[in-house]
């Protein structure tokens, strides 16, 4: 569905972004196994920027660089990746636990 006849949308960039994301939605699997690659990737993800951060650490540590900027980013990205990691993680125990009591 093109929103941006219904919207009378006449910006170049929005109606690009709109397109975009209908053909994207579209294209979508949403099987388990896509949703179980998408949270492994996930996790594979999460532990690069754990180790970016010990690395950065390291760096500090060691008198090897001196940029405490370098540092809280990769600590920021790294909690932040972290926290988005549990919270699915509950999600699915959530979501597990409810499968298991349904009786049939």
């Amino acid at each position: 569905m093109d929103i941006t006849n219904i919207l009378n949308i006449g910006s170049a960039p929005i109606a690009n972004a709109a397109k975009t994301a209908s053909t994207h939605t579209e294209a979508t699997d949403e099987s388990f196994t896509s949703l179980f690659n998408s949270m492994l990737n996930n996790v594979g993800e999460t532990n690069t920027l754990l180790k970016k951060q010990e690395e950065e650490e390291i760096k500090f540590a060691l008198g090897i660089s001196e940029n405490t900027h370098d540092l809280a980013i990769a600590a920021a990205k790294a909690n932040t990746a972290l926290s988005y990691t549990v919270a699915l993680r509950d999600k699915f125990l959530e979501a597990y636990k409810e499968l298991m009591q349904i009786q049939v």
